[in-house]
């Protein structure tokens, strides 16, 4: 699903990361309970899924910019399975390994070298 308008201002609140997973939590939560089933779903409002895919990338730019200068391994903070999927895919690109670690609201993606 996606939301957009043609005023960029009208559209910045609501395109914050956190308020996007809220919203789109919300609407998961009022399609499940309309339909009975459990859906997958995914809310982008005014391109806010392109500009976190964005940051994600120069998360593990910098990541791996660590692994690179020494460490062994570099973790990510928090975040939702869609964008642990995202970071999973951006690490393999760079030739690297990475794993989801942790429960909750606490799971988050470690890196490694290959």
């Amino acid at each position: 699903m996606s939301v957009n308008s043609t005023d960029a201002g009208s559209l910045r609140l609501l395109s914050r990361p956190d308020t996007v997973n809220a919203l789109q939590e919300l609407t998961r939560l009022a399609v499940q309970n309309k339909t009975g089933s459990f859906s997958r779903l995914i809310l982008d409002i005014g391109g806010s899924r392109e500009a976190r895919q964005a940051e994600l990338g120069v998360l593990v730019t910098r990541a791996i910019e660590r692994i690179a200068a020494g460490a062994t391994e570099a973790s990510l903070p928090p975040m939702s399975s869609y964008e642990r999927k995202l970071v999973h895919d951006l690490v393999s690109e760079h030739g690297y390994v990475s794993e989801s670690t942790g429960e909750g609201r606490d799971r988050h993606t470690v890196i490694t070298a290959a």
